[in-house]
């Protein structure tokens, strides 16, 4: 996986390809699949939800920049095997999930590898982890219609967010937080589920998780 999908696609990080080699992708996938877990594709997952391919997990944490103690926020934790990845590149990661199966699932899988880095809460994403905040980088693994404004309130100054945004084909964006303002960047075309939520949906509304 990591020889023909990853380096060969041209991601050389050193961190990032070795934290590839380490993480058992089979122990996030459902039993079922688990003969399909390193093959360059989606996999479902359950409750509608995938898990990315190999290499769209790569990129996205290339993207981040990461140097090893950064503060991480992922928004979708979905099977848990990003936040794995996440959690050797980076000193800890908060992740969430608005599944509550999901984030349930993904916790005893993170737990029973021994990821004690990672913090898992189901929420409500576009909302961010305010109390958390602010962070080095904020990955979305769900795609937002636009970049959730409080994501970018929790970002630091010099921090990066990556995420899709847009409808049934989004943008894969890059946000860098400057002390002028936001530089963002398009990278790629992609397909993720939306994401999904009452803040999504209504912005102004309320959050029974953050308040």
């Amino acid at each position: 996986m990591v020889d023909e999908q990853i380096r060969g696609r041209g991601i050389q990080e050193p961190r990032l390809l070795g934290a590839l080699e380490t993480v058992p992708r089979h122990e996030f996938v459902p039993e079922a699949l688990r003969d399909e877990a390193y093959r360059d594709e989606p996999l479902q997952i359950g409750s509608g939800q995938t898990v990315s391919q190999p290499y769209l997990v790569a990129l996205m944490a290339d993207l981040l920049e990461l140097e090893g103690d950064e503060k991480l926020l992922e928004i979708g934790t979905g099977s848990g095997y990003t936040t794995a990845v996440l959690a050797h590149l980076a000193s800890r990661v908060y992740t969430i999930e608005i599944i509550d199966d999901l984030a349930e699932r993904a916790r005893t899988v993170l737990d029973e590898l021994g990821y004690g880095n990672v913090e898992v809460r189901v929420g409500d994403g576009y909302r961010g982890w305010p109390e958390e905040a602010p962070f080095d980088g904020i990955l979305v693994s769900a795609a937002p219609s636009e970049v959730p404004p409080p994501l970018i309130e929790q970002l630091k100054v010099n921090g990066v967010l990556v995420a899709p945004v847009g409808r049934t084909l989004q943008d894969l964006v890059v946000i860098r937080k400057t002390a002028d303002g936001l530089v963002r960047r398009q990278v790629d075309v992609v397909r993720f589920v939306p994401m999904t939520g009452r803040a999504q949906d209504d912005p102004e509304g309320e959050n029974p998780n953050f308040p």
